[in-house]
């Protein structure tokens, strides 16, 4: 899958408390769904396996994952829970709430089964801080019923929390095995401010304010954008000239020095060398169609 067509979606998420004794049923999700038991103990059952939860356990279910949840007969589990895509899939023509559970593996249509995230991520886990948990589930708590014109303005809330705590999902759940440090995450995000105000510091100063080595820094930065800074800034540059080379009547020269170039030849050279055309060459033959209509019926 993409990485560009990903956009978490949450569908339904709230509470549940479960009964002394209570068995959810053999169950097959459509969506993706989340478990954070937050009280009391239990068993969930998937791959051919019974695992233990207790308070803290986080449990990840991919779609289409066949699974059952068993509650302890004295002290039952709490669990909070949310189902979600990792995007929007419509299903409304095939289910009468969000809420997209199979009971009857005969009568599972697996065509409306959602995407699973493209890296693997582990079913079961254990979270320290439980409350922080908590309190990231009730941001985002949502009824079981499809966005309408009385609760899309609410629902644009809670999507952005939804995604939010994802973010934290997935720093957890992945650690550095396949997404950056964050602390090149906040970096790279204050970089691309300052590269879009014209206000980039030097490199020394992002550094010290990491309070990291150099060589670690480098080595981190290549790990985030599998690039080095200046590489990074230099592909960040020539794509905004990219825009002014279509859609406006700015020179060469001029769009060099509004992107911060020293020169017009280096200028030229680098996006020869990140592009493969010189800056004149992509002009012809990137411009739009609708500028060069534009330009034919300009007074």
């Amino acid at each position: 899958m993409d990485f560009a067509n990903l956009h978490p979606y949450v569908y339904h998420a709230c509470v549940y408390p479960f009964s002394k004794g209570q068995n959810s049923l053999s169950r097959i999700c459509y969506a993706s769904s989340l478990y954070l038991i937050s009280e009391g103990k239990g068993m969930i059952r998937f791959r051919g396996a019974d695992h233990p939860v207790v308070p803290g356990s986080l449990v990840y279910m991919p779609p289409g994952l066949l699974h059952d949840w068993y509650a302890d007969l004295e002290e039952p589990m709490v669990h909070y829970c949310c189902y979600f895509d990792w995007r929007l899939i419509d299903r409304r023509e095939a289910f009468l709430t969000p809420n997209m559970i199979c009971f009857d593996t005969s009568q599972l249509q697996p065509s409306l089964i959602g995407p699973s995230f493209p890296v693997p991520i582990p079913e079961l886990m254990t979270v320290g801080k439980l409350q922080i948990w908590m309190d990231g589930f009730e941001t985002f708590f949502i009824n079981n019923e499809y966005t309408n014109e009385r609760t899309y303005y609410r629902g644009l809330k809670i999507q952005s929390h939804f995604q939010q705590f994802m973010e934290y999902f997935l720093t957890f759940a992945l650690q550095e095995h396949h997404i950056p440090d964050p602390r090149m995450l906040h970096l790279l995000e204050r970089l691309d401010h300052d590269l879009m105000t014209g206000n980039v510091k030097p490199l020394e100063v992002y550094i010290r304010e990491l309070h990291i080595s150099r060589g670690y820094f480098f080595e981190k930065f290549h790990q985030a954008t599998g690039l080095s800074p200046i590489q990074y800034m230099n592909h960040f540059r020539v794509n905004r000239a990219k825009d002014d080379l279509r859609f406006s009547h700015l020179s060469i020269t001029e769009i060099s020095e509004k992107y911060g170039f020293s020169s017009v030849h280096y200028f030229s050279k680098l996006f020869k060398q990140l592009t493969g055309t010189p800056p004149k060459e992509y002009r012809a033959a990137h411009i739009s169609e609708g500028f060069k209509q534009a330009e034919v019926f300009a007074p």
